[in-house]
């Protein structure tokens, strides 16, 4: 999910309409009762996951202070900062982006708040990995299922990955249960989201985000999923990848 105000993203790397969606819930991004509620939920457990996954391939204590400290994190569709701000909380050097410039200055303005330095920026991947610049960590979380051109995206991402790096992903798998769950149930029984967020035919399976990775040059292709427990009412790890799941892919080379 990411416009430049420097120069046109290349072509078919943002859907407008996407775009345009998340740019008119931007001031609502961070109410925890409103249309990105949903992002709220998942949002703690999406973080234990970075955290460990960071931890474990750059060798840090995860009970450390500040586990993250001096990675340079590039954060892909970050919307209005729900994962950002809690990298660079962790120590992480932080660079966001999204293509809706209101997510981006809402981003700004609650990062600024919070006394914390992250580098919003209103560009593509695409431009920041064509511009040179490299970084340790890559985040896409709930943006393949958005891009017009997965395989581009993902290969977009792995060329911003310094080597050595890990590039990390949260989507949706494209199954018959995803369309009841995330689709039917999430927008239009739930209402956790609005109706309209996700079109099922941009799912994307798990074999077809291995395949876009290893084609990226990536490697040691992981899955987790995220499965909701409604009687806990809380989300949690599981094997199961059917529905919510999230990945992670190295690029060859040794972590600093």
């Amino acid at each position: 999910m990411s416009t430049s105000p420097f120069s046109p993203p290349p072509r078919g790397a943002v859907d407008p309409n996407e775009v345009g969606r998340f740019d008119r819930l931007a001031r609502d991004w961070w109410d925890p009762h409103g249309p990105m509620r949903a992002l709220h939920r998942i949002n703690p457990l999406r973080l234990v996951f970075i955290r460990e996954a960071l931890c474990r391939h750059f060798g840090r204590d995860p009970r450390a202070p500040f586990p993250l400290d001096g990675l340079s994190l590039l954060d892909v569709g970050c919307g209005a900062g729900l994962i950002s701000e809690p990298m660079a909380r962790l120590g992480a050097a932080v660079t966001g982006l999204d293509p809706a410039a209101r997510n981006i200055e809402v981003a700004r303005r609650h990062a600024q708040a919070a006394e914390l330095s992250i580098d919003y920026r209103t560009d593509t991947v695409e431009t920041v990995a064509a511009g040179g610049q490299r970084f340790e960590v890559v985040l896409a979380m709930e943006v393949v299922e958005h891009v017009p051109d997965m395989p581009a995206f993902v290969a977009a991402c792995g060329a911003a990955l310094a080597p050595g790096g890990l590039l990390l992903l949260a989507t949706i798998n494209r199954t018959l249960r995803s369309f009841a769950l995330a689709i039917v149930g999430a927008e239009y029984v739930l209402r956790w989201l609005p109706r309209g967020t996700h079109d099922w035919d941009r799912f994307v399976t798990p074999d077809e985000l291995r395949g876009a990775t290893g084609a990226a040059g990536l490697s040691r292709f992981q899955t987790r999923g995220m499965m909701y427990d409604p009687l806990k009412r809380e989300w949690g790890l599981s094997r199961d990848t059917s529905v919510n799941y999230l990945a992670c892919a190295e690029k060859p080379g040794s972590p600093p």
